[in-house]
């Protein structure tokens, strides 16, 4: 027995159908629209992170170009410190400006590549080399310093190493 109100209308067989299809329809549609906000947002924030990443980048060639153009001026400081007596207030005066220099450059990440020891290829650039009583590749004397700025090379060190002479190589194959 069918229970019907006053001014009620029977539903019709073939209106449920289409109410459950619209219904399924929206769900379908509600939730492509949430997986687009969710792809959306993530590529969002990966475009973010690349833009953060690629300012430091950007941050870090400018230092590199700015500091690889100060280090002649590093190097010329280094001689005029070498020219003058130490107790010169000369020396003094130009000894406290290049450490305030060199200070600042460490700040931003400015390293001296060790030249001691044995001679590295990756770090240090052979301008001479020289007979000598130590072992061949040696390092024998700076040139010129090398600069690192937080672990990529400015500059390699200039250095002499050490060779034996021909006559030492004759005694070790003979």
């Amino acid at each position: 027995m069918n229970l019907m109100f006053m001014g009620e209308k029977e539903p019709k067989n073939d209106e449920v159908p289409e109410r459950v299809e619209d219904a399924a329809e929206a769900a379908y549609q509600s939730a492509e629209l949430k997986d687009r906000l969710l792809r959306l947002a993530a590529e969002f924030d990966n475009y973010k992170k690349r833009v953060a990443k690629d300012l430091d980048n950007s941050k870090d060639v400018g230092r590199s170009e700015v500091i690889s153009r100060l280090l002649q001026t590093v190097d010329e400081f280094e001689l005029a410190l070498d020219a003058y007596k130490k107790d010169d207030e000369r020396f003094k005066g130009i000894a406290l400006i290049f450490s305030n220099l060199m200070s600042t450059l460490r700040g931003f990440g400015l390293s001296e590549i060790e030249a001691e020891g044995k001679f590295d290829p990756y770090r240090h650039e052979i301008v001479l080399t020289r007979e000598s009583d130590k072992k061949e590749g040696e390092i024998l004397e700076v040139v010129r310093k090398g600069y690192m700025l937080n672990n990529v090379m400015l500059r390699p060190a200039s250095v002499i190493i050490s060779k034996t002479g021909t006559e030492k190589q004759e005694e070790k194959s003979g």
